[in-house]
């Protein structure tokens, strides 16, 4: 059987072009804001979480830290749910910038949902849920799947929580789902990150010594620095630096390979938080509540019943 391309061209045609609207759209409203990336993870990782269970954000968002998200410790089926993803920073903080000045930090996050629960249409949302979530746009990690969605970057500073609002499956429509305990995992990131989708380094990172040697030179200009080493053979070897970090090494002063020739510009990072959330059978419940009310019934009869042996009693003594 032939097999059409065409499809396969529309779809990678389509992808492409929303990339890269979404990339020229925060470009052009967030001129002087930190950017971050998702598309990158999108486009090397087939799955937000590798094999070891750490989110992939991981790999270039080198610095920890935490990230807290709430969701019900129960849900019931089909029913529409929050979860809150805390990304705390302090907003008086700036970074490093693409261009080397200081500017506010963006936000993003990503969420892992298990089997059937994906992300609920906006007829099904509440007034409040519609109020928190005025403003965001969530996308699919991958455009064909549902269950793992990733948003930013956004504004950090009106951003610190990030409700995304999520419908659970039905057991009763889908015979793939079962009641039980699921996971959730959750990341969230905070400013720009160290590492390029090439390998390469950003500005917003730690530059160190390719070799040991000597400072020989260190030269400053709008786009950077260049410092110049000299190695114990006598060789030259020099390191630019792109403008962001600074200098802090001088001439004359001795490194040991792996040494840093710069602070470390990074004020953001990222954290994970796995947590669990379970898909509640109603008959269960149901029958719970059954229990607590034959219980109580019993209760009370046990309590009149001791009352009318009481009253019995009595009436035997006074005879």
């Amino acid at each position: 059987m032939k097999r059409s391309f065409l499809p396969i061209i529309t779809r990678t045609g389509l992808s492409f072009l929303s990339a890269l609207l979404i990339c020229l759209g925060g470009i052009v409203a967030l001129p002087n804001v930190a950017q971050a990336y998702p598309i990158y993870a999108q486009q090397a990782y087939d799955s937000p979480r590798e094999p070891t269970g750490r989110i992939v954000c991981a790999n270039c968002h080198l610095g920890s830290k935490p990230t807290k998200v709430e969701v019900p410790q129960a849900v019931l089926p089909d029913s529409v749910f929050k979860a809150v993803v805390e990304i705390p920073y302090d907003t008086d903080v700036q970074q490093v910038l693409g261009n080397g000045d200081p500017g506010p930090l963006n936000v993003g996050a990503v969420i892992d949902l298990p089997e059937g629960f994906k992300l609920a249409p906006a007829d099904r949302l509440s007034e409040e849920l519609k109020e928190e979530t005025a403003g965001l746009f969530f996308q699919p990690y991958k455009a064909d799947e549902e269950g793992t969605y990733v948003i930013g970057p956004i504004p950090g500073a009106d951003h610190q929580e990030i409700v995304f609002p999520i419908l659970s499956p039905d057991p009763k429509t889908d015979p793939n789902i079962h009641f039980g305990k699921y996971s959730v995992h959750v990341g969230g990131n905070r400013g720009r990150g160290q590492v390029q989708p090439t390998g390469d380094k950003t500005n917003n990172a730690i530059y160190t010594a390719s070799v040991a040697g000597k400072i020989a030179d260190i030269s400053t200009g709008d786009s950077g620095a260049t410092v110049t080493i000299t190695a114990a053979d006598g060789d030259t070897i020099t390191e630019t630096i792109p403008k962001g970090p600074q200098v802090v090494v001088s001439k004359g002063d001795a490194v040991e390979a792996g040494a840093p020739l710069t602070n470390d510009p990074n004020v953001g990072g990222f954290g994970q938080k796995d947590t669990e959330i379970v898909l509640q059978n109603p008959t269960r419940i149901k029958w719970l509540m059954a229990f607590f009310a034959a219980i109580m019934i019993s209760q009370a009869m046990l309590v009149l019943k001791k009352k009318q042996v009481e009253k019995v009693q009595a009436a035997e003594m006074n005879f």
